[in-house]
């Protein structure tokens, strides 16, 4: 087996949201023990099998930055200029980051899925197969972390806009893998803290 075989994918966090509906940016709410959504993800990806983990930031970016700086022997932190324009800002921003790294697929998770743990990661990346387009589905719903092998980066690139992330490119190309993933967690968006 070669070593680019054994290459992590690169880690790719979605955290530049003002999270409106929610009141406030969702990666910097807090958990319980005080631990913040954007760290307890960054951690969800390394952990999971990811490295580096590039975490996108816009809304009240210095704030969030601040919060990774516990993570930052594994964390890149990506900032979005246009993060108000919508989802697609930060995908993009976070893809062109992870298409500059050696990696052979990056794996996008967002940062207010916060009963994902690592083993959801796992999972996703073993069973992601030659191609590596997989994403984690929760009592058969797709949702994230979804696995982009390097060949999918410019045509979901190329199709991003507005509030739309890589959606509609894994709807309409064939052979996405579609990894069980409910019995690890539930895998819906959390709009409150």
């Amino acid at each position: 087996m070669s070593s680019a075989a054994l290459r992590p994918p690169v880690g790719v966090l979605l955290a530049a949201g003002a999270g409106r509906r929610a009141g406030g940016p969702k990666a910097l709410r807090r958990h319980a023990d005080g631990l913040t959504w954007v760290a307890t993800a960054v951690r969800t990806l390394a952990r999971g099998g990811c490295a580096p983990v590039l975490v996108t930031v816009g809304c009240r970016a210095g704030d969030v930055r601040a919060e990774l700086d516990a993570e930052r022997d594994h964390v890149e932190v990506v900032e979005v200029i246009d993060w108000d324009t919508g989802l697609a800002a930060s995908v993009r921003a976070g893809l062109i980051a992870a298409a500059l790294t050696e990696a052979d697929a990056a794996v996008i998770h967002l940062v207010d899925l916060p009963d994902v743990g690592p083993a959801v990661v796992r999972r996703v990346i073993a069973g992601a197969g030659a191609g590596s387009l997989a994403r984690a589905s929760y009592e058969g719903r797709p949702g994230h972390p979804v696995m982009l092998g390097r060949a999918h980066l410019e045509p979901v690139l190329a199709g991003l806009q507005g509030d739309q992330g890589a959606g509609a490119y894994l709807r309409a190309t064939p052979g996405v893998r579609l990894i069980e993933c409910g019995d690890l967690a539930g895998g819906a968006d959390v709009d409150h803290g």
